[in-house]
């Protein structure tokens, strides 16, 4: 079972990550969403999962390189190729895509 989940948003002019712990049924945020490019998102996640003694580096790796993942991508695509969420939820269904514009 997936113990952590990342959320993103996935916006035209930024992409926004956040993340939630999973325990059974339930789902509780962990951090506030952040922006990228307005901040690092990839060292503002990196922080936050060093500062918590009880994720360990492997599950801080996966979750680091998901996010470099998704920040890349948003990257390569131009405006018009943004807008092909089904495309992005089957190329990453380890993520939720939870808010588009």
């Amino acid at each position: 079972m997936q113990k952590f989940v990342l959320k993103f948003l996935w916006l035209q002019r930024s992409v926004a990550v956040s993340l939630d712990q999973k325990i059974g049924d339930n789902v509780s945020p962990l951090t506030e969403f952040y922006f990228w490019p307005q901040c690092d998102a990839w060292e503002e996640m990196r922080n936050f999962l060093e500062s918590k003694s009880w994720i360990n580096s492997s599950e801080s790796i996966l979750l680091l390189n998901q996010v470099t993942e998704i920040i890349n991508d948003w990257q390569e695509k131009d405006d018009s190729q943004r807008k092909d969420i089904f495309d992005l939820k089957e190329k990453f269904p380890f993520v939720d895509f939870i808010g588009f514009d």
